[in-house]
């Protein structure tokens, strides 16, 4: 069956994007992107595709108005198109904003553990210690190897003025992340 004409120049996009990436010409993989989506401009694989480039590069206020097209367009296409907004409004400081789209993409795929991180961490700068708690416990459940949940969780008990806690995830934490653990150790005057 022969391919649609759409189908037919996504491909081509697709093929010429990413044979610039390949080579090293990010900049002319935007551009191509930035054509196909003046003929396409819903297109989810572009407006993916331009996001990442954006924000890869540091251009976050552009990469967020592609995020933001692409979820408006496909709210339920992935949780991972979510968990890139989230990411992005959250290096823009617009917290709030980012706590709603981690929180979609935990709604899409509840296993997407660094979409509790994510919540976690934005809940923290955000002060609101109690449900990032429960965010970084869900984290360490679902990636219980990972000191960067345990780390944070520890952190999160000693500003919530729950030292035991914070001393047993260092025990823990001893047992897999002695490093880690000596660093919490350093930083919260807390021994296990």
């Amino acid at each position: 069956m022969p391919l649609s004409r759409d189908a037919f120049e996504r491909a081509v996009a697709q093929l010429r994007t990413m044979a610039a990436l390949v080579v090293g010409q990010r900049a002319v993989a935007e551009r191509q992107l930035g054509d196909f989506l003046r003929r396409h401009p819903a297109d989810a694989w572009a407006l993916a595709s331009r996001a990442h480039l954006l924000a890869q590069r540091g251009a976050d206020a552009e990469a967020v108005v592609d995020a933001e097209q692409l979820v408006a367009n496909h709210p339920s296409r992935s949780a991972a198109d979510w968990f890139n907004l989230a990411f992005i409004r959250e290096r823009l400081s617009r917290l709030e904003e980012a706590s709603v789209a981690f929180r979609r993409a935990l709604e899409l795929d509840p296993k997407l553990d660094r979409a509790w991180y994510g919540l976690a961490l934005v809940l923290v700068r955000l002060g609101r210690l109690e449900e990032a708690t429960t965010a970084l416990k869900r984290n360490t459940e679902l990636q219980p190897m990972s000191p960067y949940g345990w780390y944070q969780l520890a952190r999160v008990h000693v500003e919530r003025s729950e030292p035991e806690k914070a001393r047993t995830i260092i025990a823990h934490l001893k047992t897999f992340e002695p490093k880690v653990a000596a660093q919490l150790e350093r930083e919260t005057g807390l021994a296990a």
